[in-house]
């Protein structure tokens, strides 16, 4: 996959970073002198790496955005992140424009209209988590996904679950929700249906709200004020 990062500070360094590690193609955009050093320390290759503006639309030509399968906006301005989207995906039809919202005020601006397709809102993602870790005893929030409707959690098996030494394929799960994997010290299992429950482990699970407080009651303490 060949994906445009607009912006190379904190953020969009460690997004390249770890695309790059994941066999993707990668081009960041950054204009100031210290974080693009901090790219090049950080082991990203040159030829990954344009100084310039990330709204100009030759540099983002040159960059191959006529070809990219997606671009991505993580600068600290939320002007700049609007503007590249719209052209991403106004001008050059990049089939997924993802950007990163830096004022919450702003957050209502970075939808489809304005050519972004997923936004990334920190401080809304950590609101919830923050939200949902005081809720659920057990459970953490991870990751937000589909516009925030579903969440990647994570959920200690409690010692009075009544799922404990029970198989996955015994446990009736909610409809909207889908184990990942099991875990437990440094042993990671690919849950199956004979897959047993054991007290103490942690469960990765994607669900939407109401399949997380199932999850929280099947596995977890029970215990829930959402």
């Amino acid at each position: 996959m060949k994906v445009i990062i607009v912006g190379g500070g904190q953020v969009g360094g460690y997004i390249a970073n770890l695309l790059v590690e994941n066999g993707n193609s990668v081009v960041v955009i950054e204009n100031k002198e210290k974080a693009l050093q901090a790219l090049k320390n950080s082991g990203l290759k040159d030829e990954c790496i344009m100084m310039g503006d990330g709204t100009d639309a030759l540099l983002l030509e040159k960059a191959g955005v006529r070809s990219c399968n997606a671009l991505v906006c993580t600068t600290g301005m939320d002007e700049t992140n609007l503007t590249a989207a719209m052209m991403a995906k106004f001008e050059y039809d990049v089939p997924k424009v993802v950007a990163r919202v830096n004022n919450p005020k702003n957050a209502w601006l970075f939808n489809a209209g304005m050519g972004v397709d997923v936004q990334i809102n920190q401080a809304n993602l950590l609101g919830h988590m923050v939200a949902d870790d005081m809720n659920y005893n057990s459970m953490m929030t991870l990751l937000k996904l589909s516009k925030g409707e579903y969440s990647i959690v994570r959920v200690r098996v409690d010692y009075h679950s009544p799922t404990v030494d029970k198989s996955i394929a015994e446990i009736e799960l909610p409809d909207k929700a889908l184990l990942i994997a099991l875990y437990e010290d440094d042993t990671l299992i690919i849950p199956h249906g004979e897959t047993v429950i054991r007290a103490g482990q942690h469960i990765l699970a994607f669900a939407d709200d109401t399949a997380m407080k199932e999850l929280n009651r099947i596995f977890g303490s029970g215990v829930s004020e959402a």
